[in-house]
């Protein structure tokens, strides 16, 4: 069956990866075999391989009330009411992603962490906005079909500030954060998301509250975070999982050049791992810790970290309940290029993730 008429079946298939993401859908519903062609694993592979994928990265960010130009609950001053909203990173252009299910009329829940799998946006976990109970819920997105679902929730204790990342096929790893009585935990999970199930992994070697997850070179790894008896005093050492061997490696000591939140800790192609560490953009290499770039002063509350091919960007703001600004750090060149932010995309950043689609 010709997938466009009078054409040859591949030039077809280089107009499809051409479309845009937010066309997905329209292209589903057109007709069978588009529909099948789309949803083929060798379409999305083949559309990153050409380099046709979109670059975005999707935020929890506080909505922008217009009168006040603040991040806020309607009604109420001090709550601001989180979304997702994208960036799409080829175009510079903010947009908006669907309410999720309509299960969060106050909005996102506090801290809850967000990850993409393929053609999938998951978003699990975090506390309710007004009564702060502890969330175990997983949603699923769907950019092909620009629908949400609602998953298996996380089994056992309700956990909060955790660490997680995905494989970028099918897997999402999670580890540490606190359960209901703040005791921090050294339990970790995986969940398939193509089977909605979740498997148990061996606890780690130390409970890890407010820990950062990691996914790289075929290993899950855990950095940072503290146990129940330091409460916010954090810990220089890592540890990884191995997919391979199903185990935890030795922890690394001192694998954090200081004490300090690991929020911002990302993979790296040619180094161990990228972190922001006091206003310095740095990198781990066989164990050592160098300077990349300093980062400019309106992002010094910094707020969120990414990196694509040579590419950082950074959120953050001056001062805190400043509005966010974002930079663009090009590692080749070792500048800094500014991006404009729509006022409506102002608000406080809570978490993130980069997607390529």
């Amino acid at each position: 069956m010709e997938l466009i008429p009078n054409l040859p079946n591949d030039i077809a298939r280089e107009c499809l990866i051409r479309v845009s993401y937010d066309q997905f859908a329209t292209l589903l519903s057109t007709c069978k075999g588009w529909k099948t062609e789309i949803e083929m694993p060798e379409f999305f592979h083949h559309r990153k391989a050409t380099c046709h994928a979109q670059k975005l990265v999707v935020m929890a960010q506080a909505r922008v009330d217009p009168d006040t130009k603040q991040g806020v609950q309607k009604g109420c001053s001090l709550k601001p009411v989180y979304g997702l909203s994208v960036l799409e990173l080829d175009t510079g252009n903010w947009v908006e992603l669907p309410q999720v299910c309509d299960e969060f009329p106050d909005g996102l829940p506090y801290f809850c962490r967000i990850v993409a799998v393929g053609y999938d946006l998951v978003v699990m976990g975090g506390l309710d906005p007004v009564t702060w109970e502890v969330f175990g819920s997983v949603f699923v997105f769907n950019f092909l079909t620009a629908k949400w679902r609602r998953g298996t929730d996380m089994p056992g204790v309700r956990r909060s500030m955790f660490g997680c990342a995905s494989d970028d096929d099918r897997m999402v790893y999670v580890a540490g954060g606190h359960d209901d009585e703040k005791n921090a935990l050294r339990s970790a999970l995986a969940y398939d998301v193509v089977k909605d199930e979740w498997i148990p992994l061996p606890d780690m070697a130390r409970e890890r509250d407010e820990c950062k997850g990691v996914f790289h070179r075929g290993k899950f790894h855990v950095v940072g975070g503290y146990s129940t008896d330091m409460q916010g005093r954090f810990e220089r050492s890592a540890e990884a999982f191995d997919i391979t061997t199903w185990r935890w490696d030795h922890v690394q000591d001192d694998f954090l050049e200081a004490s300090t939140c690991p929020s911002t800790c990302i993979g790296g192609d040619d180094v161990d791992m990228y972190m922001i560490c006091k206003g310095d953009v740095v990198a781990s290499k066989n164990a050592k810790w160098h300077l990349i770039a300093k980062l400019p002063g309106d992002v010094c509350q910094i707020a969120y970290m990414t990196r694509w091919q040579d590419k950082f960007l950074v959120i953050g703001s001056s001062r805190l309940e400043e509005s966010q600004n974002a930079y663009v750090l090009n590692l080749k060149k070792s500048e800094w290029t500014k991006l404009e932010i729509p006022e409506k995309y102002c608000g406080h950043v809570q978490s993130g993730c980069y997607a390529e689609i």
